[in-house]
């Protein structure tokens, strides 16, 4: 202690603080440091206090005039400012025994600035914005600009912000305590925009933790883990998109999604891609392929690149492998004028257990529970949120709700939500905790997620959720109001299992197994469905989607032409993978990307041909998705004839058109409103048929919803896709036979291995060429393409190279 101030006097301040702040355990520093009015001798005035580790003298700088500071003890000093406002702005200058003055403003003379209605919502659970107050935000306070620290870590000591601005030195920024809140807070003046940063967390067990901020909007490039402070300066222009979204109606629209991992799309081996450079060459991909959604592994930060984004330590940031959030933001923005929307994977499911991320944050289970039978997931060696907990359901709500509002996506993909569902998934018996009733339904995670479907719809209309939820667990896309999760669709994840093991098994057999393709339609109207061939089915040793084709090359193209065209046109919004495009017989490898090269190989051109083909003919034919969750939108034609392994069945986009509404005249749907005037003339409707086996079936007859004429729309086994060309009608008309309960016919040519896909044209009186059929048939020459209507021409398209090739 400087003899010159001993402790008793009213400049050395409260033993209490003092210590604390030497001590480095402060909660309070506001107490001893910054101004403090004060009365010395009679006389009214400021004592300020400042505090640099290291220091060995400092100056007060106010209206151009230096004050020298007295020394209280080492690093900490006094000046007394007799009828000075403590009002008054100052800055400071420390000096050292080596190296130059560092001279800044004193974060400890201004006051707080989160309020105490923000804080109470925080602890309530309730803060929807919750990423305006935690986290680093750039602000000005009293004309001073720099940013606001703030941190939730109730069970802490003491907490500091710490960067290169104090050389990692915990002692400089002690941050205050918001009273009970848990919630630490802290203005910096002079901090700018891609300053890396950390909070250091001294816990009550005594050890102290570098956390990177869990609200942090930026991290450093991993394998780096500090967080960066950052300001948006973008300008949206996706203004037409987002008003024509509140009013789109997402289940009866078309939705074909491209599923994507951005960092090996392009490119593998840890190459990085801009997300200004990835947007405009993936935009233009996607519109190729006829998709209007793209859906993005998590782009979440994340540190290890092998986990695919799924074991996030940086909720609030978009990983900076690619850029920065505003390129991030561009992306979007990219798509969006272009038409495509996008879906992002979110994973509230669980968090990874690095040192720098949330486990343990405050040196508690803090957002995780610190029983290990409801804290850790054993399938992935990650933490489990403690959804129960208002301030980490508020985390997980908000985080949800910041990525709809501040990156304009559409879509929430939930990732893993059975094991969020149940207490028990994965888990033997001993290894769980019981509800409250002693079931095994996870009572927290059901309100969560009813929280997160609730706040998207009423907050965001027409932004939409996806649950991947790989059990029958009922009501995930209905109303919350009426007992359900509230999702707007669901994963398929039956009808995948069951088709990928269908088209995996020998043509020879599959008579065996046909209720294994015919089965999903029992259940198809219980839920509003996604049917995906996701990421997850072409890694870890399952093939890829060709390889899981038995036969020989030309087979295995012509399954999969099959299976591709069955997903497009069966009830239900379609999703793939990266690389089906291509036909890759090699599974997917995130350190390698997809195999670009394949578009060299006539057949694997002609299969991209084909799949750019199918994308725009689902996207241009109402019937295929304009009455998708109603039963009147499907209707099976031939559904069990085994022996052959062969199926029709039909799509309307008109509920009246289906045969048995015939003769209702008012349009009426499910919801009892009308249905709006989409697609071809009024009474479209489509038959497809699937042929599963490499045998052509000639003079095959099946039962038409209609008497009329039916063009071909789309042919798999067409020569310009890599088929055989085998003949088939381009036009065909009904016969007056009745076929499969229906009065009228059609007979077909079909193909090998081959979907075709009809037409109907109009009836008489709602459009031109209507007239009732004579049976005759016009066959089809090999030598012409068919296309679907409104594609890209030939669609000879450029396919996209690899990165280092350009484009």
């Amino acid at each position: 202690m400087d003899p010159e101030i001993p402790s008793s006097s009213p400049l050395a301040g409260d033993p209490g603080p003092r210590r604390a702040l030497l001590c480095a355990d402060a909660d309070d520093p506001a107490a001893l440091l910054g101004p403090h009015g004060a009365e010395l001798g009679g006389v009214v005035g400021t004592v300020v206090r400042a505090y640099h580790p290291g220091a060995v003298g400092a100056e007060l700088l106010q209206d151009g005039k230096a004050t020298a500071m007295e020394s209280v003890d080492i690093g900490l000093f006094a000046v007394w400012l007799p009828g000075v406002d403590a009002a008054l702005p100052y800055r400071l200058r420390f000096r050292f025994e080596e190296g130059d003055p560092i001279e800044r403003d004193d974060p400890y003379r201004f006051a707080a600035s989160i309020s105490d209605f923000d804080l109470y919502l925080a602890n309530e659970g309730k803060h929807r914005r919750l990423w305006e107050v935690l986290g680093a935000r750039p602000a000005s306070v009293d004309g001073v600009a720099g940013y606001r620290f703030a941190v939730w870590a109730p069970n802490a000591r003491r907490v500091s912000v710490v960067g290169p601005f104090c050389a990692w030195d915990g002692r400089t920024y002690p941050m205050q305590r918001r009273g009970d809140s848990g919630i630490f807070e802290l203005f910096l003046p002079g901090i700018e925009p891609g300053e890396l940063y950390k909070f250091e967390v001294a816990g009550r067990s005594g050890i102290t933790q570098l956390k990177a901020d869990p609200m942090a909007s930026w991290a450093e490039v991993p394998p780096a883990t500090a967080s960066r402070t950052f300001e948006s300066a973008y300008v949206w222009g996706d203004a037409e998109w987002l008003d024509a979204a509140e009013t789109r109606d997402l289940r009866r629209g078309p939705m074909a999604v491209y599923e994507v991992h951005l960092p090996s799309w392009r490119s593998g081996g840890g190459e990085s891609i801009p997300y200004r450079e990835l947007a405009p060459r993936l935009v233009d991909h996607v519109k190729a392929l006829g998709f209007n959604y793209i859906e993005l592994l998590p782009v979440a930060e994340h540190p290890y690149s092998g986990s695919w984004g799924y074991q996030i330590t940086g909720y609030y940031a978009p990983t900076s492998r690619h850029g920065d959030p505003d390129d991030f933001r561009f992306f979007v923005d990219h798509c969006h004028q272009n038409g495509i929307g996008v879906i992002l994977d979110w994973v509230p499911a669980h968090f990874v257990k690095d040192a720098h991320g949330l486990g343990r944050f405050d040196g508690t289970a803090l957002y995780e529970h610190a029983d290990p039978r409801l804290g850790e997931h054993p399938d992935w060696g990650t933490y489990v949120f403690n959804y129960g907990r208002f301030e980490v359901a508020n985390f997980l709500v908000a985080n949800a709700l910041y990525w709809l509002d501040e990156f304009h996506v559409d879509g929430l993909r939930v990732d893993a939500v059975a094991s969020m569902l149940y207490l028990d998934y994965s888990r033997n018996d001993g290894e769980w905790v019981p509800n409250a009733q002693g079931g095994r339904e996870n009572y927290d995670a059901i309100a969560l997620l009813r929280e997160v479907n609730r706040r998207v719809h009423e907050l965001y209309p027409g932004r939409f959720t996806v649950a991947e939820e790989s059990t029958a667990w009922p009501g995930i896309t209905q109303d919350t109001d009426r007992g359900g999760l509230g999702f707007t669709f669901k994963w398929n994840m039956g009808w995948m299992h069951d088709t990928l093991g269908y088209f995996a098994t020998d043509p020879l057999y599959r008579s065996h197994r046909h209720d294994q393709l015919t089965f999903a339609m029992v259940y198809e109207y219980s839920e509003a469905f996604v049917n995906p061939l996701s990421h997850d089915e072409v890694v870890h040793g399952k093939g890829s989607l060709l390889a899981k084709m038995p036969g020989d090359r030309w087979r295995q193209l012509a399954g999969l032409r099959v299976l591709m065209a069955y997903q497009m046109t069966r009830p239900g919004k379609a999703l793939v993978f990266m690389g089906s495009e291509l036909a890759s017989p090699g599974e997917w490898n995130h350190e390698t990307g997809l195999d670009w090269y394949l578009l060299d190989d006539p057949d694997h051109r002609a299969y991209f041909r084909f799949f750019c083909a199918l994308g725009h003919l689902y996207r241009e034919r109402a019937p295929l998705w304009q009455l998708d969750p109603e039963p009147a939108g499907f209707r099976w034609i031939a559904c069990h004839d085994r022996g052959r392994s062969v199926v029709a069945y039909a799509r309307f986009a008109d509920a009246k058109d289906a045969p048995e509404n015939e003769g209702e005249d008012d349009g009426a749907q499910g919801d009892g409103t009308p249905p709006p005037p989409v697609g071809d003339a009024a009474g479209d409707h489509m038959v497809v048929v699937l042929n599963l086996t490499p045998v052509p079936r000639n003079g095959y007859r099946i039962g038409a919803p209609r008497a009329g004429a039916y063009a071909l729309a789309m042919s798999t086994d067409d020569a310009t896709f890599g088929g055989s060309g085998y003949p088939t009608a381009e036009r065909v008309e009904t016969e007056a036979a009745a076929a499969d309960g229906l009065p009228q016919s059609l007979v077909l040519e079909l193909p090998p291995l081959a979907a075709l896909v009809l037409s109907a044209e109009p009836a008489k009186g709602k459009g031109k060429g209507a007239g009732r059929g004579n049976g005759k048939r016009r066959t089809r020459p090999r030598s012409r393409p068919k296309t679907a209507p409104g594609g890209p021409g030939s669609l000879d398209i450029p396919p996209p190279r690899p990165y280092n090739q350009g484009s």
